[in-house]
């Protein structure tokens, strides 16, 4: 493991737990990794490398367990303090103490996760400089980083009818003047990306709703948050993070396509990218791999908020990733499109409302790191010695022909393409065999 301090705040808030390291596959000590040996090499790469992951700040040191049927569960003691500036510095111990511990590093946060919204925008800003001094503080101490910051523009009653797109021009001022304090936070911070999430911009009803003026606002907006943070010279990537639902009817960044299709008709695409969710992908009616796939396509994909939804629900539960199946899948994705460069695999996930000890917070995020670790060595693996890659080669081998080349280049018109049909006369059937390849890649999960 890296020799990362554990000396970077005066109180332990997680006493009796070590910094994790990794014993492998048959250990059953369930504070330590089975699968996540960061300094593995794969395809050139450490693990630590591959996977470059993250903790979100609100699920794990601001989500105290309350749900629209019942109060909070969590007791955090690094929330106990009322004054806002000292609880802020508290719950930021706790933070560095627990991302070190993990041997992680990297984090992401909204600008009110890191410390409580103040009374005023002016109150408000100066509470986020000073603890972003004291953050600033905490990553040289610990060698941790900030993967991205972004703004929570949907808590506060301001942002019921949204931020950017919302019908009051004061309003989305208001959104403006909070976007610029949160890019310069992650600009101070030396955040690698930024993230956009429209939690509230979208619409409950057309009637009431001019949707072409909003989606105008919206990239107009994005455009002025793009040029202030290129001139206060912010070098990294924008995400936009999709989601079709919740608590809006209708959002706007419904999914990756609905997403890509917006940055292409407001020339945003250069600066750009996606952050994908998996629970979001569910509820969008997709797997997490399809996201994936149609973002790679585009040349979008950007970084990964990484949980899970309850089959059995029909809203974003954020529980912990431990569908090895279906990382497999998603990572044979990501292998092809390159890897993840720019941006990581945030843990956007919360332990369930009754699993209330400060350890729970570990074995969730042990239990997804080595999740997506073995998924890693799997779909390696399959890349590097299974005939995979052969087998999808041969399925549109009838492109690799002259007339199928032909096609592919632009060089057949459909009056061609109707002679040589006449030609060749009925198409023999040709099967897709998708059980076979469902088992091959079951072959390789051990």
């Amino acid at each position: 493991m890296s020799n990362i301090s554990l000396t970077v705040g005066d109180k332990e808030y997680f006493k009796g737990v070590p910094q994790i390291p990794f014993e492998g596959k048959d250990s059953d000590n369930p504070l330590a990794y089975k699968y996540y040996d960061e300094d593995r090499v794969i395809a050139g790469k450490t693990m630590k490398e591959h996977l470059r992951f993250a903790v979100s700040y609100w699920h794990s040191f601001c989500g105290t367990g309350g749900d629209p049927f019942g109060l909070p569960t969590k007791a955090f003691p690094w929330l106990a303090n009322a004054d806002a500036d000292q609880q802020a510095r508290d719950k930021m111990d706790a933070a560095f103490e627990f991302i070190t511990k993990l041997g992680l590093q990297f984090y992401c946060f909204h600008d009110f996760d890191l410390v409580n919204e103040g009374p005023t925008l002016t109150e408000s800003t100066r509470r986020l400089e000073k603890i972003t001094d004291y953050a600033s503080e905490k990553q040289k101490a610990s060698g941790v980083q900030l993967l991205w910051g972004t703004a929570s523009l949907f808590t506060n009653p301001r942002y019921m009818n949204g931020a950017m797109t919302n019908p009051d021009f004061e309003v989305l001022a208001y959104a403006g003047a909070q976007i610029k304090n949160a890019i310069d936070a992650t600009i101070k911070l030396g955040g690698q990306n930024y993230v956009f999430w429209g939690g509230r911009e979208g619409y409950m009803s057309l009637l009431n709703t001019n949707m072409k003026k909003e989606l105008d606002h919206t990239a107009r907006f994005l455009h002025m948050a793009k040029d202030y943070a290129r001139s206060q010279g912010f070098t990294g990537r924008f995400f936009i993070e999709p989601k079709p639902m919740e608590p809006s009817k209708h959002q706007y960044d419904f999914d990756a396509a609905t997403v890509i299709g917006f940055l292409r008709q407001y020339d945003l695409l250069g600066d750009f990218e996606l952050n994908l969710e998996v629970n979001h992908a569910t509820l969008a009616q997709h797997t997490f791999s399809h996201e994936l796939q149609v973002a790679a396509d585009a040349g979008v994909l950007g970084s990964i908020d990484a949980n899970r939804g309850d089959y059995q629900n029909g809203w974003d539960t954020d529980q912990f990733p431990n569908n090895l199946l279906e990382l497999v899948e998603s990572i044979l994705v990501i292998i092809e499109a390159g890897g993840i460069t720019k941006g990581g695999i945030n843990f956007d996930a919360k332990t369930r409302r009754n699993s209330t000890d400060l350890e729970d917070l570990f074995y969730a995020h042990v239990g997804g790191i080595d999740t997506f670790s073995r998924a890693l060595l799997i779909a390696h693996d399959i890349m590097d010695n299974s005939k995979y890659r052969q087998m999808r080669s041969d399925r549109y081998a009838s492109y690799d022909t002259k007339d199928g080349q032909a096609f592919e280049k632009g060089k057949l018109n459909l009056s061609q393409l109707a002679e040589i049909s006449h030609a060749i006369g009925e198409p023999k059937q040709t099967s897709g065999q998708q059980e076979l390849y469902e088992n091959l890649i079951n072959q390789y999960i051990k």
